[in-house]
């Protein structure tokens, strides 16, 4: 196995900056290539890695120039596919979603085959699953997806398996739940219920849940993601889909109830909203960690509550 060079495309992102620190612990890596256009990624999120001699970062970098992104791709032994553009950015703007989340995913493949890449480790959702028919959700759950950022995962997802095996290339992927930790998207468009809670905290704000507040979801530290995405790289001949999670589901209600009780914030309330339609609704959606336990040797370490007050800390400091 040939673990020396690695190409990370929005490697200056949320879950991209966290792995680029982890890989670099592997002695064995030489470089590690970013390819970050830093629409949302920056260098900022960079600072612990910006200045190590095997990081290395592609000016201008567009996953939409085949051209500049074969000749970045040179010489690399594994690509790890985080680039995309995000849920509700999806929702808005689908052609653009289409063309960055499926195009560039082919263009990131052909890259890869033409400078003889043997792995891709393609970071996808717990979106293409939809709304839970069985929790918790095996890797073999129905695509219910009826989001648009969903479908572009399931498009990328197969185009990676097909162009894979056809070309005898090893592929890893995987399928974040909700992940959560320092460096989010705090001042987007389109940010996370929990930066929307502790922004409202901050404001003194009471806490709004679209819905009934009985929704659960399986919440993982963005280290948690990170660590998956090493384990996928340094497991280089592990071929298949694994779900990235805790396993361990968490209601809204009782999210916002730990928010405010870490805060200290007991005289906010929290106020439920009602939803006029539920046809895109998501209410439950919980990770089985079984198959990333046995083969990827994965398994989060971080409990949701020690993370929230490790994020509440940090979200607080700077902001």
């Amino acid at each position: 196995m040939k673990l020396k060079k690695i190409f990370i495309t929005g490697g200056a992102g949320f879950i991209g900056s966290y792995t680029c620190e982890q890989l670099l612990k592997i002695k064995d890596i030489k470089q590690i290539t970013i390819f970050d256009n830093f629409t949302r990624g920056s260098k900022k999120n960079l600072k612990n890695v910006i200045n190590d001699k095997r990081v290395k970062i592609v000016n201008k970098a567009n996953i939409l120039n085949l051209k500049k992104l074969t000749l970045s791709m040179k010489n690399h032994d594994v690509v790890i596919h985080l680039a995309a553009l995000w849920l509700l950015h999806c929702e808005k703007f689908p052609n653009q979603a289409f063309n960055v989340n499926v195009r560039g995913t082919m263009n990131v493949l052909e890259a890869m085959n033409i400078n003889n890449v043997k792995k891709i480790v393609y970071a996808s959702s717990a979106s293409v699953y939809g709304d839970a028919e069985f929790v918790p959700m095996t890797e073999n759950h129905p695509f219910n997806n009826k989001n648009f950022y969903g479908s572009t995962k399931i498009a990328s997802e197969s185009l990676i398996k097909s162009y894979c095996e056809k070309r005898s290339i090893k592929y890893t992927i995987l399928r974040y739940m909700n992940v959560y930790g320092e460096r989010q998207d705090t001042k987007g468009a389109y940010i996370a219920v929990i930066v929307k809670w502790l922004n409202n905290i901050k404001s003194k704000k009471d806490l709004e849940i679209n819905g009934t507040g009985k929704e659960c979801f399986d919440f993982i530290h963005v280290s948690d993601c990170a660590r998956a995405n090493v384990k996928a790289v340094t497991n280089f001949n592990c071929n298949g889909e694994f779900n990235v999670g805790t396993g361990v589901g968490t209601s809204l209600e009782k999210l916002a109830k730990s928010l405010i009780k870490i805060t200290n914030s007991l005289n906010l309330k929290i106020k439920k909203k009602k939803i006029l339609t539920t046809s895109n609704l998501v209410t439950k959606r919980i990770g089985c960690t079984k198959k990333a336990k046995k083969i990827l040797k994965f398994e989060s370490k971080i409990d949701l509550n020690f993370g929230l007050k490790y994020f509440t800390k940090y979200f607080f400091t700077n902001n």
